[in-house]
């Protein structure tokens, strides 16, 4: 297996990042931001304490959150990048372009959508203050417990194919890492502070674009990258 430049690869993968970002950027101003402005104005409605925040909502709307957008993926694309170095070759007779989708749809899964199913978002103005630093601690624990728990998985195929093949040793983990992920989430506590009368349309709508963001971004980060590692790597 020849070597991996990864110096062209991360630049590459920073660059793709961003890129990916602005499509991702423009799901999260068009598709995000209205429910966002729905549940504000359902919180107005329903408290009288409307003190003006330290950064305002039109702000917020615009440069904090095309600020938020590109610097996270921007490191993605980085992290993205030095781990497609490390899975490249790796990953059977896949291509450099197939590597960089598989490499993308894992991150969605794991970082995002697995997450999401246990702690799924809820727009700001939802959720008692006190305990965001809890909610915030579990949804980074189901994170962490995705990736390992995936990891762990890709491990044990890794270790089953030899004796039963690919198909039956992927079929093997993938049972083996939805019964741990099950444990999961019924082990974890369980996060529901959404009021009874917030409108279900608005939540229902905010959570699709919460996860129509990552998915755009990983879609198009995919694409554009492996288009570039598959130039880079035939001139490489």
């Amino acid at each position: 297996m020849r070597s991996v430049p990864v110096r062209p690869l991360l630049v590459r993968g920073l660059l793709a990042g961003l890129a990916a970002g602005l499509f991702a950027l423009t799901v999260a101003y068009f598709l995000g931001e209205p429910q966002v402005d729905a549940a504000i104005s359902f919180e107005d409605a329903h408290t009288h304490e409307h003190g003006a925040g330290l950064v305002s909502r039109s702000l917020q709307s615009s440069a904090g959150l095309a600020t938020g957008v590109l610097v996270e993926a921007l490191a993605l694309g980085g992290v993205a990048a030095l781990a497609y170095c490390a899975l490249l070759g790796r990953a059977g007779p896949l291509g450099p372009r197939a590597t960089a989708v598989l490499l993308s749809a894992g991150a969605l899964l794991t970082l995002h959508v697995i997450p999401f199913l246990k702690y799924p978002a809820n727009p700001p103005s939802v959720g008692e203050p006190d305990t965001i630093g809890r909610r915030t601690a579990l949804y980074f624990l189901m994170i962490a417990l995705s990736v390992l728990l995936s990891s762990g998985a890709l491990l044990l195929r890794r270790g089953l194919s030899p004796r039963l093949g690919p198909w039956y040793a992927t079929i093997a983990a993938t049972a083996v890492l939805v019964a741990a992920l099950a444990l999961a989430f019924a082990f974890l506590p369980a996060v529901d502070e959404v009021p009874e009368d917030f409108p279900a349309d608005t939540l229902w709508r905010f959570r699709l674009a919460a996860l129509a963001v990552p998915s755009t971004l990983w879609a198009a980060f995919g694409v554009l990258f492996g288009e570039a590692a598959e130039r880079a790597l035939d001139t490489g």
